[in-house]
C-alpha cells in the first residue's frame, strides 16, 4: 500500500511536472477525506526517493534478519543502508491499529472489524441478517430488506399469508387483484419453483478489484476516486457486479451478467432473493466459519440453489514453501463433507448444490507476466513479473504457487488443484443428503478465454489489471453465460421452470410505482 501511494505521487509530479509537494496536494484533493496518512509520507518523497526507499524507511515493509530488501524499482546507486539511514527521522507506523487512530479513519475502522468478524450486515436493526444499507455487508451483498424494524420479512422467505397485506419477503409482489379477489403472490407465484441464489466462495466470488485509475496517473482525476469509501466499506469487493449474485449496471468496465438475474428473468417472483457469503481468502477451511452467517429458514423459507466455489486459497498462499501449506486432498474432502452437513441442517428440502473445482492459475503467469501493470505503463518500468516477485519477497502473494517463473513450481500447484476438483466431483458422485442433490462443475476459464477471443478479445483482458491475480468483470460476465448454459443442458431441474406470468408481474409492478 505504501509503494502504491508513494508510486502514485511520483508519477503525479513526473506527469504533471509539478513538485512532489504539489503532486501530493493533488491526490489529497482527488480522495474524498483527504486521509492523512498520506501526508506523513510526503518528508520523505520530497528528498526525492524512490517508493521502496520510502515504504522501508517508514518501518512498513516485512523484513526479516538476513534477507535482501525487497524493492519493486531498482535500487539506489547507493547503498540501501545509507539511503534507509537518512530517511529514519521520517518515523514509522505500527500498522493498521495506528492508521485507525486518525480521528477521520477510527469510526471506519470500527465499523469494518466488526463486518470482517462477523459477515453480517452491520446496519441491521430488526437482526434478521438483511439490511437497508448498501455496504459494511448489506444489501450489495444479499438482497435488500424491504421493512427493517421486521424480523419476519426479508428477502427469501415464502409468503406470508400470500402477502395480502404486506411485501413478507422483498419481491414487490403484495396485495389482492380488485378483479377477482386473488393475492397477486398467489395468482403469480404459487407452483413457481420460486428459489433464491446463494454463494459461498473466496475474493473471485466476491469480485475483487482495484480499480486502475487510483493508479494511472494519465487518467487520474478526482472522478477517478469518487467511489473510494463504498470500494472500501465493500473490503475492496463488488458482489454487486459479480458472476453468481450480480444485480447492477457494472461501473468497473465490462457488463453485468449473473446467475441471479438470470433466474430473476426466469421467474420474477425470486426478485432480491440472492446472498454472497464470501470473504478474501476463502477456503474450504475458513468456510466452516463464514457458512455459518447464512440465513435461511428450513420451515419459512423457499429453496435455494447455492454455488460452492472457493477456486483457488486451497491452493494460493504467500508462504515461502508454498506446497507445504496447500490443503490436502484428504483436508479438502472433510472441510466440503462438513460444510454440507451444515446446509443440509439449514437449507429449506428441494435445494441444490454446485460444487466449483479450482481453476487452473497457470494461464495468469503465461498470460500477464511480461505485460507492463498500471503502476509501470507511464515510465515502462514494472512488469507483472516484477510486481509478482515483489509482492513474493513480501511474503504477501496471494499465490506464490501460480505467480512465479518456476514453471517446476506453477505445474506442482496445478496438478495440486486438479487432486482437490477430483474430491469434489467424487463427493458430487457419491455423497447424498436430504434437503438438496448436489452437482460438480469445471471452473470455465478454458471456455471463457475462447469464447472472449471469438469476439475478438485477449486473454489478459480476462484478469485484474491491479493485481494481476482476479477474474475481471469480462470474466465474470461471460462465466455466468457458460455455466448458465450448462445448467440449462444438463440440469434443468436446478434452474425450475420459467414463470408465465413474468410479463403481468412487470405491468402490475410499474402500475404500482414500484422500481
Amino acid at each position: 500500500g505504501c509503494v502504491l501511494v508513494v508510486s502514485v505521487v511520483e508519477q503525479l509530479a513526473q506527469w504533471h511536472n509539478s513538485t512532489v509537494k504539489a503532486a501530493m496536494e493533488r491526490l489529497c484533493n482527488y480522495i474524498p477525506g483527504k486521509y492523512q496518512i498520506i501526508r506523513h509520507m510526503l518528508c520523505c518523497i520530497d528528498r526525492e526517493m524512490n517508493a521502496d526507499v520510502v515504504c522501508h524507511s517508514l518501518k512498513l515493509c516485512k523484513q526479516d534478519p538476513g534477507q535482501q530488501l525487497c524493492h519493486l524499482y531498482l535500487p539506489p546507486k547507493v547503498s540501501w543502508f545509507s539511503t534507509i539511514f537518512k530517511a529514519t527521522d521520517c518515523g514509522s507506523f505500527m500498522g493498521f491499529s495506528s492508521i485507525c487512530a486518525f480521528p477521520l479513519l477510527a469510526n471506519l475502522c470500527e465499523k469494518i472489524k466488526y463486518v470482517i468478524r462477523n459477515k453480517l450486515p452491520f446496519e441491521d436493526f430488526d437482526g434478521d441478517k438483511f439490511s437497508t444499507f448498501p455496504t459494511l455487508r448489506g444489501y450489495h451483498w444479499r438482497g435488500r430488506d424491504c421493512n427493517d424494524k421486521n424480523t419476519t420479512v426479508y428477502p427469501g422467505r415464502r409468503p406470508d399469508n400470500w402477502d395480502v397485506k404486506i411485501d413478507s419477503n422483498c419481491n414487490g409482489i403484495w396485495g389482492v387483484d380488485p378483479k377477482d379477489g386473488i393475492p397477486y403472490e398467489e395468482k403469480f407465484c404459487k407452483g413457481a419453483d420460486s428459489q433464491g441464489v446463494m454463494l459461498l466462495g473466496d475474493s473471485a466470488g466476491a469480485h475483487f478489484h482495484i480499480p486502475p485509475e487510483w493508479m494511472t496517473v494519465t487518467q487520474m482525476s478526482a472522478k477517478s476516486f469518487a467511489n473510494l469509501p463504498m470500494a472500501f466499506t465493500d473490503e475492496l469487493d463488488w458482489p454487486q457486479f459479480s458472476e453468481i449474485t450480480g444485480f447492477l449496471n457494472s461501473t468497473i468496465g465490462g457488463w453485468t451478467d449473473s446467475l441471479y438475474l438470470r433466474l430473476r428473468r426466469r421467474n420474477r417472483c425470486n426478485h432480491r432473493d440472492l446472498q454472497n457469503i464470501s470473504q478474501n481468502g476463502g477456503s474450504s477451511g475458513n468456510l466452516l466459519y463464514l457458512i455459518k452467517s447464512l440465513a435461511r429458514n428450513q420451515l419459512l423459507d423457499n429453496p435455494a440453489i447455492v454455488i460452492y466455489a472457493t477456486i483457488g486459497n486451497d491452493v494460493c498462499n504467500g508462504n515461502r514453501d508454498t506446497l507445504s501449506h496447500m490443503t490436502t486432498p484428504k483436508e479438502m474432502f472433510s472441510s466440503v463433507v462438513e460444510a454440507l452437513r451444515y446446509l443440509d441442517s439449514r437449507l429449506p428440502n428441494g435445494s441444490h448444490v454446485i460444487l466449483t473445482g479450482l481453476v487452473d492459475g497457470r494461464f495468469l503467469w503465461d498470460n500477464l507476466h511480461d505485460r507492463y501493470h498500471p503502476l509501470g505503463q507511464l515510465n515502462r518500468d514494472v512488469t507483472y513479473s516484477q510486481l509478482y516477485s515483489f509482492l513474493d519477497c513480501l511474503q504477501v502473494s496471494p499465490c506464490s504457487g501460480w505467480l512465479t517463473p518456476n514453471e517446476t513450481l506453477r505445474n506442482l500447484t496445478s496438478e495440486r488443484a486438479l487432486q482437490l476438483s477430483n474430491v469434489l466431483k467424487e463427493i458430487a458422485r457419491s455423497e447424498k443428503f436430504a434437503n438438496f442433490d448436489i452437482f460438480y462443475m469445471d471452473f470455465p476459464l478454458r471456455q471463457t478465454a475462447e469464447e472472449w477471443r471469438r469476439m475478438g478479445g485477449e486473454p489478459w483482458q480476462l484478469i485484474e489489471p491491479v493485481d494481476g491475480f482476479h477474474p475481471s468483470q469480462i470474466a465474470a460476465a461471460l462465466g455466468t453465460s457458460i455455466t448458465w448454459e450448462k445448467a440449462l443442458r444438463e440440469w434443468p431441474q436446478v434452474l425450475g421452470k420459467e414463470n408465465p406470468f413474468n410479463d403481468q408481474i412487470e405491468a402490475i409492478f410499474k402500475d404500482q410505482g414500484g422500481h
